[in-house]
This record gives C-alpha cells, structure tokens and sequence, in this order.
C-alpha cells in the first residue's frame, strides 16, 4: 500500500505539488493571511496633551512666519560681514584697528634704582657663566617693568616683538629694547649658547634702554 501511495505521489503534476504545498502552508500556524482584521495603531496617551500644548508656540509661529524671513536674511547678512571682518582683520596691518594714542612716553622709563638693581643681577649670573639666562632676565624684568607701569598697554598677549613695535616707546629705547629681544631668541629661545661678548653687548642694549636720553 505503501508502495503504490509514493507511486501516486511520484505521478502528481507541478500543479498538484503547488495545491498541496499551498494547503500546507495555510495549515501552518503562527502565520496570518488575513490582515483586513489587524487592529488600527493606538495613539500614545502622551501625544494629544503634548500637541495641546504645543498649538500655541505653532500658532504664534504661524503668526510671526512673514516676520522670521526678514529675520533670517539679515541674521545671514550679519554673519556674512562678521566673517569678512575676521579675514580682512588677519589680513591687513595691525595699525590698521590700532587707536594712536597720547601716552607720554617718560611714564615709560625704568626706574633708575631698580635697572641699576637688575644689571647686578644679570653681571651675577653672566660672572658665573650663565649668560643665556643672564641676557633673558635683561629682556623679563624689562617688560615686567613696563607691564606694571602701563599694564593697559602692555598685555599679557604681547611678544617681545609686538611689544618693540608700540609707537608710545620713543624711537632709541625702542631700537634698544628690539636688540636685546632678538638677543633672547638667538640664545635662550633658539638653544644657541650665548658668549661673554654677547651679554657685554645686551648689557650696553639695556643701559641704552633704561638710561637713554631718548626718553626724555
């Protein structure tokens, strides 16, 4: 009986195969076929009293919509100018931005007793052969000294450079003061050992900054 059952199946047609499969398939639980009955989706309990509340802030904005186009053009106006600002400010000279100011320049000048002080410094550390840092404590107490008598010009910010370069410095200490910055950038910024000549010659550039007549 077996036999003739599997002889029968053997002789099914493709279309007989696919009928069979078909009814299997439906028999197969755990699949659904009919979605007409699938229930419609729920709306959280949250959404409708968070759409309440925000109906007025869409109201308000529907209200302002013709407003916020003038806003947002010039908003994009303001930015574009404020970009060309920043490039046409890293562009141009620095004097360009800078205000000229009356600063008397003998409010400038070391006090004699404290440069007289930080040369014997400076020859103690030279005599013991440390000329690099001898030559930086020169240039250090020259722009602490000039920080503390016009701190709003003297910024923390400045180099040395920039600090050469102010127009309220007459124009002999501010020569001097520009060799003894690059004095420091050869030896003790630059690693490049200082000799005793070297020192003798920043020695002689801060007295032509502390005790020139130029200030006068």
């Amino acid at each position: 009986m077996q036999g003739a059952g599997v002889a029968a199946a053997g002789g099914q047609t493709a279309e007989q195969k696919l009928v069979l499969a078909h009814k299997a398939l439906r028999a197969t639980r755990g699949l659904q076929f009919d979605f007409n009955s699938m229930p419609a989706p729920q709306q959280p309990a949250w959404l409708e009293p968070f759409l309440k509340a925000l109906k007025p802030v869409l109201d308000f904005l529907v209200t302002i919509g013709p407003v916020l186009k003038y806003v947002f053009w010039g908003g994009l106006i303001a930015g574009v100018l404020l970009i060309v600002y920043f490039v046409i400010r890293e562009t141009v000279p620095d004097s360009w931005f800078k205000r000229k100011t009356a600063v008397t320049a003998t409010d400038w000048r070391p006090d004699n007793a404290q440069a007289l002080a930080l040369l014997e410094d400076a020859d103690g550390l030279a005599a013991a052969g440390r000329f690099e840092e001898a030559i930086h404590l020169l240039l250090f107490r020259s722009i602490d000294d000039l920080a503390g008598r016009r701190p709003g010009a003297v910024r923390p910010a400045l180099t040395s450079r920039d600090i050469a370069s102010l127009e309220v410095l007459p124009p002999q200490p501010r020569a001097a003061f520009a060799r003894l910055a690059q004095a420091v950038e050869r030896s003790f910024f630059g690693g490049r050992p200082a000799s005793a000549e070297e020192f003798g010659t920043a020695r002689q550039d801060y007295e032509a900054f502390a005790f020139a007549e130029g200030w006068r």
